[in-house]
Order: structure tokens, then C-alpha cells, then sequence
């Protein structure tokens, strides 16, 4: 009877089919993990898909194997307590050789099993904190934001050094806002397009001055833009000029320029109109030194009574730079840059216009392919008569370059709802709040003056062969003489 007993406890999880199922559940995934981490030791993974499977989803299937033996066996013995009464926990004795084996192979496989689940960690969170996890695994929600982001300067920084930066708690906040974020991407429930900004995005303090230390920065650097105009011979039209990075910091360069702006000496506040951040209509400075404060607020868009209880927003580098790296350039800069570089020949006629018209009309397409054929088509019409096709057929080819690398119709999402703040050309930009319109209580305001930031060196068709002026140059706009007060991004919008 006692043997018989014992012969029974031994095959107790072979006679329960919840210990059976349980078993092969977690021997199947444990041994499709090992292949697969040997798969990813002498080759690696190439898609996101098969990290997730490998690191995260599998060893879960384990845990449950685990956990159904487990319930298995507690099942099993609550039931022969109920029928044999009260049991008693098994001995070990060391002295007997047989239950020393059976301890070394428990210790040897939960060393093992130790190792394993060590690793598999490390190797899930190295996978969830990859580029490609994020920008590939939600194909078409994070299409547009991977596909600019691998043509961006920060191409290689990763994603996390951005948007969560070191330490634990941001780490553990984004994991917890990705839980609702893979909820939306299941359910088809995500806003096409992803709004921006980004809401509660941590510091620039904390993740962009990691490598970009704005204390450091003086001085001026030179630009060169070269324009193509919007008419029949597509003429150039290029400007060079000293932009004014200038400093905050008195102990490693001249205080001013651009990067004046920064809460090295000054403290400025504001307070947007909308969630947008586009318009703003109050502006603080405070100097940190002498302690003065200076409210300014716009006579053309004045905070209304009520609003002025909203949460003020200290100015961070994200203000200005709100595209370091997801940029999505306009038909005009794209075509710009095309024509300059001859990837699409200049001696065709009015082909920067007939191109960005192409461009924008694609953008309403149900899908990206179908907005590549709209474009091919379009030219394809618009030149069918041209003799050089070999031009032609190349300036199609580019102009869906430009499409896949700036329009993405599945999510919305074009240059038109990703505004960049940098300049002033296309969007209000540094117009937000210099627009010569800020005014404070004593009347001062706040600078409008274009020579506050950049210095015009050259301008003009051929400016190689026109003589460089350091002292400046009053800007001579292509189009002839603008009214006085009107801004830049009233009249151009990306599109010509």
C-alpha cells in the first residue's frame, strides 16, 4: 500500500491532465526559445516580430506551463486529501543516494532555468528599447516617424535616448503609456495623425543636453539655401547668411544670438492658445541676475481673461526644435533640393510646379502606393510630349522619392501636420513671438529685427560671383518688394 502510494505520487503530474498539459506547454516553448536564441546568436533577428516572439511572448507561455503543473499538482493532492485525509510533506533525506540525485538535477536545472530567464530579460529589454521595435513592429502607425527618423541627423541615436532618457521611472512610464498605445494599434482606435506635440514629454534638460550643451555654444554658422522660383525655367535663387547661435554663457562666449533663449541667464515662460502651440500671445522673461520680470502679450491676439489661469510652459529647446529628427519636408524644399542636386533636371520646363502640384494632390490618396501612381501619371501627362524621356522618367522617379520619404496617406500625415518651428519661412515659427506685435506694459517689444539672428552675406542668381558683405545685407525677396508687416509663412505654405 505505502509503495504503491509512493509509486502514485510520482506519477501524479503524468496522471493529471492539467500537469500534462501544462508540461508540454512549457518543454514546447522552452525548447522553441533555445532555438531560437541560438537562431539569434549566429545571425541575429532582422524583423522586431521574431525578438518579440523570442524574448517577451514565449516565456510567458512557459510561465503559464509552469503555473498549469503547478495547479495540477495542487489539484491533485486536494483531491486525495479529501479521500485519504491529511498529508504529509515528503522527506528528503540526503543520506540516501537516490534523493541526492534528484536535488542536484532540481539544483542544476533551476540554475539553468536562472541563466536563462537572466538573459531572455536582458535580450527582451534590449529588443523592446531597439529602433526597430519602435518604429517597425506598428508598421503603419510608426511609418511615417521611422521612415523620416532613418533620414534624419540623429539617425543613429536611438529612439529610448530621446523619448525616455536614463533612469527607472521614465523607463517604467513609457512601458505603462505603451500598454494604451498597443490597446489603440489593436483596436484601429489611434488618431490618424498621431497629434502632436507630444504631450508630457520629459525635459530637453534631461535627454537633449545629454549631448548638446547649450552653455557651449557661441558664435555664428553659415548657411547657404538655394530657392528654384516657381516659374517656366525654374530659376535659382540663392541666399547665404551667418545664422547667430550665439551663447547664454558670458565664461565661454559673447552673450546673445539665438541660444540667448536658453535658462542659462534667462527664464522665459509663455503660454500657447491652443494644444498646437503655434500661436502665442503671452510671453515672461525673467532675468536671473537683476530679477526683472517682463510680461509681453500681443495686441493683434491677446490672451483672453480666462485662459490666462492656464499652466504656464517654461520654454524648452523642443519649443523651436520640434523636428531634430521626425522633419518632413514641403514640396518646395524637397523639389529645392532635388533641383540643386540635378537629381531632377532644371532645363525642364516649369517642372518644380507641375512636380509639387503632383505632390499635393497625391497627399489626399486612400494609400501611398496608389499616391506613387497618381504622381506618374500626373507628370507622366503633363510631359508627354517632352523628347528627352530620359529627364522625364528620372523626374518621376525623384519625385516619388520624395513622396515616400515626406507623404504617408494611411496616417495623414504630410509637412502640413507636422509644423516646424524652426525659421520662419512656411510656419510662424520664431513668429510666434517675434512678429514685432509683443508688447509690454512700459512699451517695449520684443524684437522684430531680422538681423537679430541671421546676418544676409549674399543673395541672388549667382551669389559664388557676387562680393560677400560681413556687414549685412537688406534681404531682396525674388518676387519683388513685400508690404511692410506681412510675414513670411502668409504667403508660402510648402507648396508653390
Amino acid at each position: 500500500m505505502n509503495e504503491h502510494g509512493n509509486q502514485h505520487s510520482r506519477f501524479t503530474l503524468i496522471r493529471n491532465w492539467m500537469g500534462i498539459a501544462g508540461a508540454a506547454l512549457a518543454m514546447g516553448s522552452l525548447f522553441a526559445v533555445l532555438c531560437l536564441i541560438a537562431f539569434d546568436f549566429l545571425k541575429g533577428f532582422r524583423r522586431p516580430y521574431i525578438g518579440l516572439l523570442t524574448y517577451l511572448i514565449l516565456p510567458g507561455f512557459i510561465w503559464a506551463g509552469l503555473m498549469l503543473m503547478g495547479l495540477g499538482l495542487w489539484q491533485d493532492r486536494r483531491r486525495k486529501r479529501r479521500m485519504a485525509g491529511p498529508s504529509s510533506l515528503p522527506r528528503i533525506d540526503l543520506n540516501n543516494p537516490r534523493h541526492r540525485r534528484i536535488l542536484n538535477l532540481a539544483v542544476g536545472a533551476g540554475f539553468v532555468f536562472v541563466l536563462i530567464t537572466a538573459f531572455g530579460s536582458f535580450r527582451g529589454y534590449e529588443v523592446t528599447e531597439s529602433v526597430r521595435f519602435c518604429g517597425a513592429l506598428c508598421h503603419t502607425v510608426m511609418k511615417p516617424e521611422y521612415t523620416t527618423y532613418q533620414n534624419s541627423p540623429h539617425a543613429r541615436v536611438r529612439c529610448t535616448a530621446c523619448h525616455i532618457g536614463p533612469g527607472a521611472s521614465w523607463f517604467v512610464r513609457s512601458k505603462i503609456s505603451g500598454l494604451y498605445q498597443v490597446y489603440a494599434v489593436l483596436t484601429n482606435s489611434y488618431p490618424r495623425p498621431i497629434p502632436v506635440p507630444v504631450k508630457n514629454l520629459r525635459p530637453a534638460r534631461e535627454t537633449c543636453e545629454e549631448c548638446h550643451w547649450p552653455e557651449k555654444f557661441y558664435g555664428a554658422l553659415e548657411r547657404t539655401y538655394t530657392h528654384f522660383l516657381s516659374a517656366k525655367e525654374n530659376p535659382r535663387w540663392t541666399i547665404r547668411l551667418l545664422v547667430k547661435v550665439g551663447g547664454a554663457n558670458p565664461t565661454h562666449g559673447p552673450v546673445g544670438g539665438i541660444h540667448w533663449h536658453m535658462i542659462v541667464a534667462n527664464r522665459l515662460e509663455y503660454i500657447p492658445a491652443d494644444e498646437t502651440r503655434q500661436s502665442i500671445p503671452w510671453v515672461r522673461v525673467s532675468n536671473r541676475e537683476t530679477g526683472r520680470v517682463t510680461v509681453y502679450e500681443s495686441k493683434d491676439n491677446p490672451l483672453p481673461a480666462n485662459q490666462k489661469n492656464r499652466a504656464v510652459r517654461v520654454l524648452d529647446c523642443i519649443d523651436c526644435h520640434n523636428r531634430p529628427t521626425h522633419i518632413f519636408h514641403s514640396p518646395d524644399q524637397a523639389l529645392d533640393l532635388a533641383l540643386w542636386l540635378n537629381r531632377i533636371d532644371p532645363s525642364i520646363p516649369s517642372i518644380k510646379v507641375n512636380a509639387s502640384r503632383a505632390l499635393v494632390e497625391s497627399a489626399s490618396s486612400s494609400s501611398q502606393t496608389q499616391a506613387l501612381q497618381q504622381v506618374a501619371e500626373k507628370l507622366g501627362k503633363e510631359y508627354a510630349d517632352y523628347k528627352d524621356r530620359q529627364k522625364i522618367e528620372q523626374a518621376i522617379s525623384e519625385t516619388q522619392n520624395i513622396l515616400r520619404s515626406n507623404f504617408f496617406p494611411e496616417m495623414k500625415t504630410t509637412w502640413q501636420a507636422r509644423p516646424d518651428n524652426i525659421g520662419h519661412r512656411i510656419f510662424p515659427g520664431c513668429f510666434r513671438c517675434h512678429d514685432g506685435r509683443h508688447v509690454s506694459k512700459t512699451g517695449d517689444t520684443i524684437t522684430h529685427d531680422c538681423d537679430a539672428c541671421h546676418t544676409i552675406i549674399a543673395q541672388g542668381p549667382e551669389p559664388e560671383k557676387t562680393a560677400v558683405s560681413l556687414s549685412g545685407l537688406k534681404f531682396d525677396h525674388p518676387g519683388g518688394e513685400i508690404p511692410e508687416g506681412m510675414l513670411c509663412n502668409d504667403c508660402h505654405n510648402g507648396a508653390p
